[in-house]
């Protein structure tokens, strides 16, 4: 994070997304509530102590502890331009505590009132999340066992529902035992509840129901997990509901899914743009292409992060950049056409080594599938 602000010549980020406040100081307290409410704020800097305010206990990040401004709506109301000003005088004098010239700070997502504030005061005024996001693009070897653990606790859940599955299960039903498993093993939530059977298979990005599971359907999802220690569990699979065996089309999809995952993973290694892989990777087939998948790749670490690779007929990637080593990535596929009944979403999450990738995910493909 240090380094992340230096290449910014930033004198300090001030944090409040609770993915950036668990990375820099291992806060964990209420997540999801910090990420609407943006009671607990961190001044991060290049050169000093951190200081992190409104906290529900200490840090192990921070080394010290404040009581702050309220800049929530919920907490400060119609206070919140008063508010913002005391924090940009906050600001100010943080900078002068630790002994800095340097006028220029990152802000994290914040009320336009504070930006106002922090202006009106001298500041030269950056996006802290291109500090916070591009601080954690390389991931160290204590992550990457974090994220291992993380997709172990993924799999097991996962292997729960697979023994799960039958006909008159709910879509919910099925989906809990993935946030119970995450749960059990300290770990912290979903992304989304991504979850499908049967006709809600296609298209995807439909969230678990109360629908019940029938024989013949296909059940897909993807966990999107923050697991145990903050890191994220990236994994999608789609399993067929017995009694009987998959249909002849139910297996074209998944084998279209797998070689797209297949193909795409060997363009991933260090040294190679995002552009290249866009221009080399799999060809959608004309039928899938209005379905496929938003990403043919994406990073993962704490949460789905940089980089992303958009599927080139939908237009060019916004930005390019180089894979490297140590990077988490994501290959995606989802095969449906328009109109049909099944889809199948596969993903597996990989690490970048110095000649190639890793598998992160293990979790066995279905044979029953590719016989």
């Amino acid at each position: 994070m240090r380094a992340s602000l230096r290449q910014h010549g930033a004198a300090m980020v001030m944090l409040v997304n609770p993915i950036s406040l668990r990375y820099a100081l291992d806060y964990r307290t209420y997540p999801l509530w910090q990420a609407h409410a943006h009671t607990t704020y961190a001044f991060f800097p290049a050169e000093g102590p951190i200081v992190a305010y409104n906290v529900y206990g200490n840090p192990p990040g921070a080394d010290d502890v404040r009581v702050g401004r309220q800049n929530t709506y919920f907490d400060g109301g119609t206070e919140l331009p008063e508010n913002a000003r005391l924090i940009a005088q906050d600001v100010c004098d943080f900078l002068a505590e630790i002994g800095t010239d340097n006028r220029r700070v990152a802000i994290e997502y914040v009320n336009p009132s504070l930006t106002q504030a922090l202006l009106q005061r001298g500041l030269e005024v950056i996006d802290g999340v291109a500090v916070a996001e591009e601080a954690r693009i390389i991931k160290s070897p204590d992550e990457i066992l974090c994220i291992k653990w993380a997709v172990e606790v993924a799999e097991h859940g996962i292997a729960q529902v697979k023994a799960a599955l039958r006909p008159g299960v709910s879509e919910v039903q099925l989906w809990g035992l993935l946030n119970y498993t995450n749960l059990a093993n300290s770990g912290d939530w979903h992304n989304g509840r991504m979850l499908a059977s049967g006709h809600r298979v296609n298209p995807w990005l439909q969230e678990a129901t109360d629908k019940k599971v029938e024989a013949g359907d296909l059940v897909a999802f993807d966990t999107d997990m923050v697991g145990p220690f903050g890191y994220f569990a990236d994994i999608s699979r789609t399993f067929f509901c017995g009694p009987g065996k998959p249909s002849s089309r139910q297996k074209q999809l998944y084998r279209l899914a797998l070689e797209e995952i297949e193909y795409n993973s060997k363009l991933v290694r260090p040294g190679v743009t995002l552009s290249e892989i866009q221009e080399r990777a799999w060809k959608t087939p004309d039928q899938y292409k209005e379905n496929a998948y938003c990403c043919v790749l994406h990073g993962v670490g704490m949460t789905d992060e940089y980089p992303r690779v958009n599927p080139i007929y939908r237009g060019p990637n916004p930005y390019d950049g180089v894979i490297q080593e140590g990077m988490v990535v994501c290959i995606e596929s989802y095969m449906g056409g328009v109109g049909e009944r099944d889809g199948v979403k596969l993903e597996q999450q990989v690490l970048v080594t110095s000649d190639g990738i890793e598998p992160i995910s293990t979790y066995p493909w279905e044979s029953e599938f590719l016989e």
